[in-house]
């Protein structure tokens, strides 16, 4: 009977994760300026034949490793070069780093408290959303994800290959995250006999037969430029030094955890607490471990100067399980009004419901689509709460949670995002150039727009820093061009009376074509 009810869920949980992660994959875009980069990158390796040394705009670059290019080098030549081929591994592994922690945690816990902490991830606003873009991060947390559940289960060679697979993914990282979660757990618990346990050094033997060639390659290609430039500047520089100096905020992080593990996010506070307070004792070396590692991520990706809200994506693995732990948990004690889910869920889907509808006001195409997401938000919510206080049912309520989850993709990335594409997507405005511009003519791109453009027209144009005056100069000086630049930046410069001799060849999306004559 129990390996029917696994199997059985395990087939529920792979159905609604594929749907929530692959739905709508290639229907939008590639949206500036992260995803054209990634795609047009692979692009190059391709081109060039050239899979040691990244490239992009036909020039070397250093910005990550290799791993997220080659995979989607991979999979443009099985797809064809194009949106899907660009998403599709970055939505493999979020769709592998659920089916992982499924597996791990319900061997940690119990099967129903695996298919809870899977479904809460699957459904996790900031997860699905990052799923389905061509970025490295779900690459990156599945290979983060996948060193410290192997931690966990003593599976220490696969912990050290998962280590150096995530430093091919995304650098250093990969090592210091897992590395100090892991030692921390061990500090704090004083199992000092695991670092025996653990082989260290013929692990880290390991680590770097699987991580070194690639950087060695590249240090005997490219000498102390690639050292300075990716080490240097991308990692160290990064973490001590702001690249966005308004996002230098304690508090940045709290409201990314609000919205990023919506609709989940009214009892995560519960499950923190439940952690602490209910867990058993053969359960609670593990839970401090959960503990250890989402605290861990949290901070140390407040302290470091540059923040980008998914920076903390490797937390939400941690959070899911807590969550995912604490349902099963009331499911099989059943008993009460759980007050402190009603309030969570009351509070946080207010808060939602609000933020759709104003968020929607903010962009006219999204006006009446944030109304109806908003609205569908409420209905949920109250839904939820009658299921927890009239018909005291945990499971349903549960269940109208992942629904949730799930009717918040489909109408973003059935309708409000394909809306709002064009102003964050040059694929239009490319098309524009290519049929009514003189393509001798040299072309200036905001540096925001550069990627996609390179990547929808294969020409690679000359970048221009907004809020510099390089973007001032090259819409002013007498050389006839052409100049793409975002709407707020062309107000800005018009505000301040610095552009003359311009004509607007085409505008879509707030994304204006000009020509200078």
């Amino acid at each position: 009977m129990m390996k029917r009810i696994e199997k059985g869920s395990l087939l529920v949980l792979a159905i609604i994760v594929a749907f929530n992660i692959f739905f709508g994959l290639g229907s939008i875009p590639l949206l500036d300026p992260d995803e054209p980069v990634y795609a047009e990158t692979a692009r190059e390796m391709i081109q060039f034949n050239d899979y040691l040394s990244p490239r992009i705009y036909n020039e070397y670059w250093f910005d990550k490793p290799p791993m997220y290019y080659w995979l989607v080098a991979g999979a443009m030549h099985v797809f064809g070069d194009g949106e899907f081929a660009a998403r599709f591994p970055a939505a493999m592994m979020a769709f592998l780093t659920v089916m992982m922690l499924y597996c791990s945690v319900t061997k940690l816990f119990s099967e129903w408290a695996g298919f809870w902490s899977a479904l809460v991830l699957a459904t996790s606003c900031q997860f699905f959303y990052l799923g389905k873009a061509a970025v490295t991060d779900t690459t990156l947390l599945f290979f983060l994800t996948g060193a410290l559940l192997a931690y966990i289960h003593k599976k220490y060679w696969l912990m050290y290959i998962c280590m150096a697979l995530a430093t091919v993914t995304k650098g250093p990282i990969g090592l210091v995250l897992p590395g100090a979660i892991i030692f921390l757990h061990i500090a704090c618990t004083g199992q000092w006999r695991r670092i025996l346990e653990m082989h260290c050094l013929r692990g880290m033997v390991l680590y770097l037969l699987v991580a070194g060639p690639w950087y060695y390659l590249m240090y005997q290609v490219h000498g102390m430029e690639f050292i300075d430039t990716f080490l240097g500047f991308h990692n160290i520089t990064r973490f001590t030094t702001p690249e966005h100096p308004s996002r230098v905020l304690w508090w940045y992080y709290f409201p990314v955890i609000v919205l990023g593990l919506f609709p989940w996010t009214g009892l995560l506070l519960q499950s923190i607490k439940s952690a602490f307070a209910d867990c058993r004792s053969e359960e609670m070396q593990k839970m401090i471990f959960v503990q250890i590692w989402w605290l861990f991520v949290f901070i140390f990706f407040s302290i470091s100067k540059t923040k980008l809200v998914s920076y903390i994506l490797p937390m939400f693995p941690a959070l899911a399980i807590m969550i995912g732990w604490n349902i099963a948990r009331m499911q099989k004690e059943n008993y009460g009004v759980r007050w402190s889910w009603v309030l969570g869920t009351g509070i946080m889907f207010l808060v939602l419901t609000a933020g759709w509808v104003i968020g929607g006001q903010q962009l006219p195409e999204v006006a009446f689509g944030g109304i109806v997401l908003g609205v569908v938000t409420f209905i949920l919510g109250v839904s939820i709460i009658w299921a927890l206080v009239v018909y005291r049912d945990i499971n349903f309520a549960a269940w109208l949670h992942v629904i949730t989850g799930v009717l918040t993709m489909v109408i973003a990335f059935s309708f409000l995002l394909p809306m709002v594409a064009n102003r964050f997507s040059v694929k239009e405005i490319v098309k524009v150039y290519q049929s009514k511009c003189d393509q001798q003519k040299p072309v200036y791109v905001d540096k925001f727009l550069h990627p996609g453009f390179m990547y929808y027209s294969g020409v690679p144009g000359t970048e221009v820093k907004p809020k510099t005056t390089d973007l001032t100069q090259a819409l002013n000086d007498p050389q006839q061009k052409y100049v793409l630049v975002r709407g707020l930046e062309l107000r800005r410069l018009k505000n301040q009376d610095q552009v003359q001799n311009l004509r607007e060849v085409k505008v879509i999306g707030d994304i204006y074509l000009l020509e200078k004559y």
